[in-house]
């Protein structure tokens, strides 16, 4: 059976726009979403339902994380990163990246913030760890177009998938030495999610796969197939389940990698992202509804 449906959350000018990595931060429970075309970070208050905030001064934002109350934004249009208070939403910091910042994730702990840029004609594409307070950075280059990263556990590490070649690269943080690539069997790696507890990756493919690869070894241990070219990957370690947005032609693939099983859920055309909460929800933003679609994950 499809996802069942709860509902619907509007947001301002969200109707046939652009949006981009989302966010839920349990500290705040509020879910940030980057909405590209508009240049701003919208805010829904996810125990009431609602949308109640559009922050503004984002250039064509690409992504959102999140970690114990802190929000890391990636601007594709301004080549920078910005680090704000999930509550307050006061600006501690923006900090420069490299040409067309995609995939991030922020460690509070560490006080680090992690972005794979996409680079331009000038200059390729590089990964780089930002330390948020010294206001330092180191980085490397890449050996082709990052999308979506993630680290482990304990933040020592971070997995960067890779479009062309298809891999995973993995580094040591914060220093982002001890490189190594792992190749895919399926083309055009983009979005990942990492199951902590299994020490498992979560890698779909553009080339229509879902990969699973384990995340000590770098070693593929299953590849499921899926209903096209993906975007948002997520793993809800509460159900054990990964769902996969894919924007054409409109669906969620949910694959229990337990059983293989995979149900197939109708979205929007151009749905391609999405933010879970843990245990039992699942949000898909549809530019063709003007919001967020609302689904219980159980």
């Amino acid at each position: 059976m499809p996802l069942k449906s709860l509902g619907f959350i509007p947001i301002p000018n969200g109707l046939n726009s652009d949006f981009d990595h989302a966010v839920f931060d349990p500290k705040t429970r509020r879910v940030f979403i980057a909405h590209t075309a508009r240049d701003c970070l919208d805010v829904i208050d996810h125990d009431r339902q609602t949308h109640i905030a559009t922050l503004p001064g984002f250039p064509a934002i690409a992504g959102a994380v999140a970690d114990d109350g802190e929000v890391l934004t990636t601007n594709r249009g301004a080549a920078t990163i910005t680090w704000l208070d999930a509550a307050t939403y006061e600006l501690k910091g923006v900090f420069p990246s490299g040409p067309r910042p995609n995939g991030a994730a922020i460690l509070k702990q560490r006080g680090i913030g992690i972005v794979a840029c996409i680079g331009d004609a000038q200059q390729g594409p590089t990964l780089q760890v930002i330390d948020l307070k010294r206001v330092t950075q180191c980085a490397i280059e890449l050996p082709g177009r990052p999308r979506w990263c993630v680290t482990d556990a304990g933040g020592e590490r971070v997995f960067v998938c890779i479009r062309d070649p298809s891999m995973i690269l993995t580094a040591r943080l914060p220093d982002l030495t001890a490189v190594v690539h792992w190749p895919l069997p399926s083309g055009g790696a983009h979005g990942l999610d990492i199951d902590h507890a299994g020490h498992r990756l979560y890698a779909a493919c553009d080339d229509g796969d879902l990969v699973e690869v384990d995340s000590t070894s770098g070693k593929v241990t299953n590849v499921w197939p899926i209903a096209g070219p993906p975007d948002v990957t997520f793993f809800n370690p509460a159900t054990g389940r990964v769902h996969v947005a894919i924007g054409e032609p409109g669906v969620i693939d949910t694959i229990n990698p337990q059983t293989g099983d995979c149900v197939r859920t109708p979205t929007g055309a151009g749905a391609h992202t999405s933010a879970i909460v843990v245990p039992d929800r699942l949000y898909v933003i549809s530019p063709a509804h003007g919001g967020l679609l609302v689904f219980s994950d159980e």
